[in-house]
């Protein structure tokens, strides 16, 4: 009995991520075609091919794309999001996607984001986090003399995560992109997202051992 149990478990964790994957493409591809479609019904009637709405709805984020890289329409934006800046609450939830999405922007300065680990002296505790920023002369007075940086450490599962600044000298720069950390950080570091068994050997002798 639990040879089948551990067996229909693995099977589960194997298929189960590409199965949420899959779901959650298919609700995204079904909600932009449903509404590309209520859009464009008054145009074209009931004429209609499977996949046109999702098409004409990639095709108009690329036009808004195109808008939003001039300066004049940028500013125009400015004004429509003032009612999202400024109510209270409101202006915290799109303040924080905002800058989420600005993140992960071409023209964002992602490039310059780096993982690193950060060791506190006379501590053996690690923690892996990202360099958020290295300059504060545009924050207000107040902080600590010295070269320090800002170091993002993101919680499992992202549900939050805690910003401190602490001296240059307690991080170490590791090789690794700020996209696998943060895949990584997703599952609470209990592997690595890209990485098989560390020992294949003893996993094989595991699987090959008689259940108790």
């Amino acid at each position: 009995m639990k040879l089948l149990s551990k067996y229909f478990f693995r099977g589960l964790i194997t298929v189960l991520p590409v199965a949420l994957t899959l779901y959650l493409l298919y609700i995204f591809v079904a909600w932009m075609e449903g509404l590309s479609l209520w859009l464009l019904r008054p145009l074209i009637g009931s004429f209609y091919v499977p996949g046109l709405g999702l098409v004409f709805a990639m095709l108009g984020i690329f036009a808004i794309g195109v808008l939003v890289s001039r300066s004049s329409v940028r500013r125009m934006l400015s004004f429509a999001e003032l009612p999202f800046t400024n109510i209270p609450v409101v202006k915290s939830i799109y303040s924080s996607l905002k800058s989420f999405a600005d993140y992960f922007s071409p023209t964002s300065k992602h490039g310059s984001q780096q993982v690193v680990i950060l060791r506190m002296p006379g501590h053996a505790m690690e923690m892996v986090g990202l360099i958020t920023r290295r300059s504060f002369a545009d924050l207000p007075a107040g902080f600590l003399p010295g070269e320090r940086v800002a170091v993002y450490l993101p919680m499992g599962y992202m549900i939050g995560g805690y910003t401190v600044f602490v001296p240059a000298e307690w991080v170490q720069p590791i090789a690794m992109s700020v996209e696998e950390a943060m895949r990584s950080a997703l599952i609470a570091w209990m592997a690595r997202p890209d990485a098989g068994p560390a020992n294949p050997a003893s996993q094989s002798a595991a699987d090959a051992a008689p259940s108790q």
